[in-house]
């Protein structure tokens, strides 16, 4: 047995006076190809724009752990991930690089972010990735613990970071790193 309050009596009246309505504003048949067209090109239209997606602006970057901390690059920027085996030190270089690196067909830089932001961590072996980033065709990596992968960062999260070779900071404490900043001699001879 159906429940009553389910049926619902049908307003008829209404249902006429919409009718109407809608006649009156030139839909009926009385209407011109042309006319039936240009209202029906109208709402298609509308139905479109009202289905646009709003993408939120996002910042893409390539996230890794150094020094117990969480940093991030741009992904435009980073040329590629490879493993830290093959890392020759360099005499007589700053604290702050680590050696270099073979990497397609290049010799790299490697940086270490703890010695540069003085941060506490362990030794070499911790280590185990190098993050190699490109600026204006020149490359240097990045020593990383481990590499977590992509992530996108709504923009609207991001809040600016304090001073050093930082572009922002997002509330769970994820840094992205000014690739270009960090590269610069400056900021070499602060660390």
């Amino acid at each position: 047995m159906p429940n009553e309050d389910a049926r619902q009596e049908i307003d008829y009246a209404g249902l006429k006076r919409r009718l109407d309505d809608a006649r009156s504003l030139g839909l009926d048949e009385a209407l011109s190809s042309e006319k039936r067209r240009e209202v029906l090109s109208a709402r298609a239209k509308m139905l479109a724009k009202s289905r646009d997606e709003i993408r939120p602006s996002v910042l893409t970057v390539l996230t890794f752990q150094v020094g117990g901390e969480r940093y991030s690059v741009p992904i435009e920027q980073v040329d590629h991930v490879m493993e830290s085996r093959g890392l020759c030190s360099l005499p007589g270089a700053p604290r702050h690089v680590l050696g270099a690196i073979f990497s397609r067909s290049r010799v790299v830089p490697v940086l270490d972010l703890r010695q540069m932001l003085g941060l506490e961590g362990g030794g070499m072996s911790d280590l185990g990735k190098v993050v190699v980033v490109d600026v204006g065709g020149e490359a240097f990596g990045v020593a990383a613990e481990q590499v977590d992968g992509r992530q996108e960062l709504l923009r609207t999260t991001l809040s600016q970071p304090p001073p050093g070779p930082f572009l922002f900071l997002t509330p769970d404490r994820l840094t992205v790193l000014d690739v270009e900043k960090l590269g610069s001699p400056a900021t070499a001879r602060r660390g």
